[in-house]
């Protein structure tokens, strides 16, 4: 069974603690299926105060991190994992999509840059030729949970990781509609049911129903 492990650079590595700790991805951890380990840049600064930022060049709002810190982070990874993926989010990066999950899902290592304030030195990206990515046309405050994101859609490409291989849904017809029990839900009087199709125990038809709702929910 293949091991992944996500070497995440960030300055507040607590922010992690409770998503990785709760369900599956908890679980793939203490099943050695996944790894993950923090470097703090502030660990790799030579000021007392362990300073990882400062204002930028040309004048504007905020702090910018320092590059030197980060690029000895990573550094410090490539020693021993020299064909590490490194990725460092950016409002500017390209579009993190589940197809991108599945192709990095065959990587062993991968780096996860997490920058803050008002970014990094853009000189990182530059030397450490990392790949520049954005989960969505909005910006955050850090990068922790760009991170946590790509963290969990690239996990649940790796065999174990979730209880059955049918439950990755893009292998399989996924409905955006799934109902349980009950068959019929009463409130306020009134009665929703569940798709009559969906308790006909005919398969065929049940695929063919959900072809038709991921038909209505795309277009």
């Amino acid at each position: 069974m293949m091991k992944m492990t996500f070497h995440i650079v960030t300055i507040f590595p607590e922010a992690f603690e409770s998503y990785l700790n709760s369900s599956i991805l908890k679980r793939a951890i203490e099943n050695k299926i996944i790894l993950i380990k923090f470097y703090n840049p502030r660990d790799f600064t030579k000021d007392k105060h362990r300073k990882v930022d400062d204002r930028p060049y040309g004048g504007g709002p905020g702090m910018v991190m320092y590059a030197l810190p980060i690029i000895t982070a990573v550094e410090k990874i490539k020693k021993t994992k020299p064909k590490a993926k490194v990725i460092l989010f950016s409002a500017q990066g390209g579009q993190f999509t589940n197809v991108l999950a599945q192709k990095v899902s065959s990587v062993k290592d991968i780096i996860l840059i997490c920058g803050h304030y008002e970014g990094i030195d853009a000189r990182v990206t530059k030397v450490l030729k990392a790949d520049e990515v954005s989960i969505g046309p909005y910006i955050l405050t850090g990068g922790e949970l760009p991170a946590m994101v790509l963290v969990d859609s690239i996990s649940r490409q790796i065999s174990g990781v979730l209880g059955k291989e049918e439950s990755v849904e893009e292998g399989r017809v996924a409905s955006p509609e799934v109902y349980t029990r009950p068959e019929i839900l009463e409130y306020k009087k009134k009665k929703y049911r569940v798709p009559k199709v969906l308790l006909s125990g005919n398969h065929k038809k049940i695929e063919e129903y959900k072809a038709e709702i991921v038909k209505k929910y795309v277009s």
